[in-house]
C-alpha cells in the first residue's frame, strides 16, 4: 500500500455525484483485444519416501530443460495474427519472422539465421536438414526455392522452404522448428531457457518498428496486470502505529473502506472480532486481505469516541494513484499514474473541495463553489490507461475534443470528445509537468492547454505520443502493440515534440521571473515558442522538432514549479494571460 506523502486538511462527508458525473460526461469506445488459451503445468514426480532401514538415496539430478512447441506455436500464431492487423506500417508474417528469429544469435552468438532468395540453382547445390535423407537432383539451372537456415558456425542445423509471406500458421511452424533445432545444438539456449526464446524473438522484431512495443512474459504480465487493476482482495487501507495502537494512515479512495466513510487518523481497534491492540501493522494488514467480495468487519474507532462496527466486502483495489494534499489556500493533487480509477480518485477529491449546490437548493453567493485553484502536479507521471486521462479532461471541460487517435487498423481511429459539465465550476487550474511527463499525462496536459483551461508550467515533455493495445497470449504473456499516434486538440502531435509550457522553468531562476513579471503585465515571453509548438503538424521532422524543444528544455522538476503556480494563481491577471498564450481553435491551423 502507499501512504499519502502530505496527509490531506480536508475531509467533508463523501458523495456519489463525482462518481455519476464521470459516467456521464464521457461517452467513449473500450475495445478488449484478447487471445485467450491454457496449457497445463507439467509436475516433476517425486519418489517414494525411504524406509528406516534403507541407505538414503541420492538425490535425483535436476530435469533437463525442456523446450515446448506446442507453447510456442500457440504463442507465435496468436502474436502473428495480432500484430498483421495493427502496426502503424504494414509488414507481413515473414517481416515478422525473419526480424525475431535474430533472436536466437542475440542469445548465442555462434548461431546465425541467413534467407538465401529464389534463383537458379544448380544440382550440386541443393541443401537440405541434417539427418533427412538428401532429396533427387533437380536438373541444371531450374529455379531453387527460397529457404531460411539456421547455421551454428559453417554447420546447418535447420533449413527450409520459406511459406508464404502472409501465412501465420506455416510461419509459426518454421520457426517453432527453427528454434527447437537451435536448442538441441546449443547449450546457451537450453541455459537461458525456453522464455528466453520467445522474449529474445519479440525483442528482436520489436527493435524494427518502435521504442514503446515490447512482450512481457508470463511473470512480468502477471505483475503489471495487478499494477493495473490490483490483486487480492482488501478494504483499501494503509496502516500504521501509535504505541499499542493501530492507526489509520491512509484510506485509498478506490477502496471500500473510502465508501463507508472511514477516514485517515482513526484507530483500527478489530478486524472479525479479532482485537488490533498490540499487534504490529504489517500483521493487522494482512487480517485485512482475503479472497475477492468476502465479508470482513472491522471495529474503528475515532479518537474519544466509542467504536464503530463497519462490515464490508473486499474487493481488488487498483494501487491508489492520486494523492492529496493542501499549500495555503490551493488543493495539490498529485498523479502519479492512469490506472483503471484514476480519474475516479479525482473525481472524489474535487468533490471534497468544490462546494457544489445541489439543483434543489438556493442560488450560491457569488464566488460560492470555486476553490482558490487545483494545481494538478503530473511530474514524473509515465502515463497509463488513456481512457482514463481523457476521461479526467471531462471533468474539468464543459466540451471538446481531448484527444485524436490514428492508425493503420480502422479500431485504432478516434476522435475522443467529452461533455458533461466542469465539476470544479471554473475554478482555476494549473498542471505541473517536466521532463518525465509522458503518455497518458501528456494527453491530459495537452487537452487542458489547448481548450485555455488550464496553465502549463514546467519544462518540455518527454514526447511520447504513441498508443498501445494490449493482446494476451496464450502462455500468459502479453504484446503491447503500437497502432495509433496522439494528436492533440489544436492538431499538433504529441509524439517526439511533447507539451511546450506556458510558463518554463528550466531556463533559470532570472528567466522565471521575467515571464511572471510580463504575464502580470499582460503579455507572454513564452508565447512564441508556444504558438510554434502548436503550429506543427505530422510528420515533423527531427530538426524542426530539436529547433522547438531548445524554447524549453526538458528537466527534472523542482520546488520552482510549484512556486511558480502558486505566483500564477496569485494573480487573476497573470493566469489569464498564460492562458491567452495557447491559440484559440479559431486561429489555430487546420488539421
Amino acid at each position: 500500500m502507499r501512504h499519502v506523502a502530505r496527509p490531506v486538511t480536508f475531509f467533508m462527508p463523501r458523495s456519489r455525484k463525482a462518481a455519476c458525473r464521470v459516467a456521464l460526461c464521457l461517452t467513449v469506445c473500450i475495445m478488449v483485444l484478447a487471445v485467450q488459451s491454457s496449457a497445463a503445468e507439467a509436475q516433476t514426480p517425486t519418489g517414494p519416501a525411504s524406509a528406516p532401514a534403507t541407505p538414503t538415496a541420492a538425490p535425483l539430478p535436476p530435469a533437463p530443460p525442456v523446450f515446448s512447441a506446442p507453447i510456442t506455436r500457440d504463442v507465435l500464431v496468436a502474436a502473428l495474427g495480432f500484430l498483421e492487423p495493427r502496426t502503424l506500417e504494414a509488414h507481413s508474417a515473414r517481416d515478422f519472422c525473419v526480424w525475431g528469429l535474430d533472436g536466437l544469435t542475440a542469445i548465442d552468438p555462434t548461431l546465425s539465421v541467413t534467407v538465401t532468395p529464389s534463383a537458379a540453382t544448380p544440382a550440386s547445390a541443393v541443401v537440405h536438414t541434417p539427418g533427412t535423407a538428401v532429396a533427387a537432383e533437380k536438373p541444371a539451372d531450374a529455379p531453387s526455392p527460397a529457404t531460411l537456415s539456421v547455421l551454428q558456425g559453417q554447420t546447418v542445423l535447420f533449413s527450409r522452404v520459406l511459406p508464404s509471406a502472409d501465412s501465420h500458421t506455416a510461419w509459426a511452424d518454421l520457426v517453432t522448428a527453427a528454434m527447437q533445432a537451435a536448442w538441441q545444438h546449443s547449450s546457451t539456449l537450453r541455459d537461458a531457457g525456453s522464455d528466453a526464446l520467445l522474449q529474445g524473438f519479440f525483442d528482436e522484431l520489436f527493435n524494427h518498428l518502435d521504442p514503446y512495443s515490447r512482450y512481457l512474459g508470463p511473470s512480468p504480465a502477471t505483475s503489471d496486470r495487478t499494477r493495473r487493476t490490483g490483486s487480492t482482495g482488501t478494504v483499501g487501507l494503509s496502516l500504521g502505529q501509535s504505541g499499542r495502537n493501530i492507526v489509520i494512515t491512509a484510506v485509498n479512495a478506490n477502496g471500500p473502506a473510502w465508501e463507508a466513510g472511514i477516514d485517515a487518523g482513526e484507530h483500527l481497534v478489530s478486524v472479525n472480532g479479532r482485537s488490533t491492540h498490540g499487534q504490529d501493522a504489517a500483521t493487522v494488514q494482512e487480517w485485512l486481505e482475503g479472497d475477492e467480495h468476502s465479508a470482513v468487519t472491522l471495529g474503528i474507532a475515532a479518537k474519544g469516541h466509542r467504536p464503530t462496527t463497519f462490515k464490508l466486502q473486499r474487493v481488488q483495489v487498483p494501487p491508489e494513484t492520486v494523492f492529496a494534499s493542501t499549500d495555503g489556500p490551493f488543493t495539490v493533487l498529485r498523479v502519479t499514474s492512469f490506472s483503471t480509477q484514476t480519474a475516479e480518485e479525482i473525481s472524489q477529491y474535487i468533490d471534497q473541495v468544490v462546494d457544489e449546490p445541489t439543483p434543489d437548493a438556493p442560488a450560491s453567493p457569488p464566488g460560492k463553489g470555486k476553490a482558490a485553484g487545483i494545481i494538478l502536479d503530473l511530474r514524473g507521471d509515465r502515463g497509463g490507461v488513456l481512457q482514463q486521462a481523457v476521461t479526467t479532461a471531462a471533468l474539468l471541460l464543459d466540451h471538446g475534443v481531448a484527444v485524436t487517435t490514428q492508425g493503420r487498423n480502422p479500431l485504432a481511429n478516434h476522435i475522443w470528445a467529452v461533455q458533461g459539465g466542469d465539476m470544479t465550476n471554473g475554478t482555476p487550474v494549473v498542471v505541473l509537468v517536466d521532463g518525465r511527463t509522458a503518455s497518458a499525462a501528456e494527453i491530459l496536459a495537452s487537452a487542458l492547454a489547448d481548450h485555455r483551461r488550464a496553465v502549463v508550467i514546467g519544462s518540455e515533455t518527454l514526447g511520447k505520443g504513441l498508443v498501445q493495445v494490449i493482446g494476451q497470449m496464450p502462455n500468459g504473456g502479453e504484446l503491447f502493440v503500437t497502432w495509433s499516434r496522439n494528436q492533440a486538440p489544436l492538431g499538433w502531435p504529441i509524439q517526439g515534440l511533447g507539451v511546450m509550457p506556458q510558463i518554463c522553468t528550466s531556463l533559470g531562476a532570472d528567466t522565471l521571473q521575467a515571464q511572471l513579471s510580463a504575464l502580470k503585465a499582460g503579455s507572454s515571453l513564452q508565447g512564441e515558442a508556444v504558438q510554434t509548438a502548436r503550429a506543427a503538424r505530422y510528420p515533423v521532422p527531427v530538426a524542426k522538432i530539436l529547433e522547438i524543444r531548445k524554447h524549453c528544455p526538458a528537466a527534472i522538476g523542482s520546488d520552482a514549479d510549484m512556486d511558480a503556480a502558486k505566483a500564477l494563481l496569485s494573480s487573476p491577471a497573470a493566469y489569464k494571460a498564460a492562458l491567452e498564450s495557447v491559440p484559440d481553435e479559431d486561429s489555430a491551423p487546420l488539421h
